[in-house]
């Protein structure tokens, strides 16, 4: 993208000025070298989104942003129920409360090395992993809706979990409002055999050493230790998150004709939020919600059992579960004013500051832990929640590096087995059903996400407190 098309605010904020149909402006957080690494798509559905009714404040772009379907992933955008506001299934994603959860080990990385092989495979054995992945866990309808309904707290009830989880999860783990009767039989089927599984794509679960502490004050709050290792999962709702987007993007291009929205792209098809298929669409994507954090509970499980049974002593709590996909309705100041929006973000993660309500009391001093998945062989980054973000993008940040390479580029420039390879010599172990897929996710793929969290951090968004580097990494 040419940075001259933009206004330039400062050196990591860019605007587009409102023009044509477009509402509000729409403002891009990154420096000029990610600004220059983004393709036009982004500026032009960062516009777009600028266009629909109800929007508040601007339309809002991340620094690991990239085209998306309708919405740029990396998107974020708030929406006034009462003054015609949309809500939009392609301004959420496919991928349902696709998140990321981050569990301390206390374990140092000389241990986990001396058992890396036999660590990796057995982590590998108890994550089913892959394109249409299943597991051992099978639901009928009565326990599916009860898993709709329930989100992590069912897992937690049926033993797949902690009940100590439940605080460090958003929503403490049960999004309310969810309407499983809104989610299709299709939906639901797909579901069936899918608890407990990590999918495909850039779904995965690591072992992370932490290498590097930016925040000691935070860091110890949070429980990270430099050279002690972490787990990181990052994965969502599966099929029937997928299925649901698919469904509801069908009826929205039918519902904003019958409501007579204007819009400037198919693929921004949505409804009013206080609609009968805007309503239909809150309740199925909520019971999505907690289908991920579910699943995530559950993955959870699955991991802290597996490292246990090399490491009995460790103990293995959740530090935090937050996703990237999703419209929540929050309370947030408006020119002076407390209003209730709906707060669509797209490959965008929530990162409230300090003194937010919504946090769990250890953190509401120092703010919310904020999960920034790296692509595979690179380095993730743990952030933390500042004073301030709500006035830029209604506290949301980054979710991870953003790709620069589509999944196709990306297979005919690199082998599986070449970046299998590459990593071990690293010492970097995959384990993973399918070599394509490795390709598809090579870490020259994605954008340099330590630019990203920079970018992020010199915004304003959020404060970067410990880098994590990869040791075993299971890959679907």
């Amino acid at each position: 993208m040419d940075p001259a098309r933009l206004t330039k605010l400062n050196d990591v904020t860019w605007q587009i000025e409102p023009t044509g149909a477009m509402r509000v402006p729409a403002v891009i957080y990154a420096d000029e070298a990610l600004i220059r690494g983004m393709d036009d798509k982004v500026a032009e559905q960062a516009s777009n989104v600028a266009s629909l009714p109800g929007i508040v404040g601007a339309s809002f772009v991340m620094p690991d942003a990239h085209w998306g379907y309708g919405f740029p992933i990396g998107g974020v955008a708030a929406f006034d129920a009462e003054q015609g506001g949309v809500v939009s299934a392609g301004g959420v994603g496919f991928d349902i409360s696709c998140g990321v959860r981050t569990m301390t080990t206390g374990i140092p990385l000389a241990e986990v090395e001396r058992v890396k092989v036999a660590l990796a495979d057995s982590l590998a054995r108890a994550i089913p992993a892959g394109l249409g992945s299943e597991g051992a866990i099978t639901l009928d309808a009565r326990e599916m809706d009860a898993m709709l309904t329930g989100g992590a707290a069912w897992a937690v009830e049926r033993g797949w979990g902690e009940p100590e989880d439940l605080g460090r999860i958003e929503e403490a783990g049960r999004m309310e409002g969810a309407r499983p009767e809104f989610v299709s039989a299709r939906a639901k089927e797909r579901q069936r055999h899918e608890m407990g599984t990590l999918g495909s794509g850039n779904h995965y679960l690591e072992i992370q050493v932490i290498d590097e502490i930016f925040a000691p004050a935070v860091a110890d709050a949070f429980r990270l230790a430099l050279g002690e290792v972490v787990v990181t999962i990052h994965c969502g709702s599966r099929g029937l998150g997928h299925q649901i987007g698919t469904e509801f993007l069908k009826e929205m291009v039918t519902a904003a004709q019958a409501a007579g929205l204007v819009l400037p792209d198919r693929e921004l098809a949505c409804a009013p939020i206080l609609s009968e298929v805007g309503q239909r669409y809150l309740g199925a994507m909520r019971a999505a919600i907690n289908c991920a954090l579910a699943n995530r509970e559950i993955l959870g499980h699955f991991a802290r059992r597996t490292i246990k049974h090399f490491f009995p002593e460790a103990t293995v709590p959740l530090l935090f579960d937050v996703s990237h996909n999703t419209c929540k309705v929050e309370e947030h100041q408006v020119n002076g004013k407390l209003r209730e929006l709906y707060v669509h973000r797209k490959g965008a993660t929530r990162a409230f500051g300090p003194g937010h309500p919504a946090l769990p009391a250890e953190f509401r001093d120092v703010g919310q832990p904020v999960l920034i998945g790296g692509s595979m062989g690179t380095a993730s980054y743990i952030l933390v929640g500042v004073e301030g973000s709500e006035k830029l993008a209604f506290s949301s940040a980054c979710h991870g590096a953003g790709r620069a390479m589509s999944r196709y580029a990306a297979a005919r420039t690199w082998s599986g087995r070449q970046i299998v390879d590459e990593l071990a010599s690293r010492g970097i172990l995959v384990r993973s059903p399918s070599l394509r897929g490795v390709a598809e996710e090579a870490p020259g793929a994605y954008k340099d996400v330590g630019e990203v969290v920079y970018a992020a951090e010199r915004a304003g968004l959020a404060r970067r407190v410990a880098r994590l580097r990869p040791v075993i990494c299971i890959k679907g």
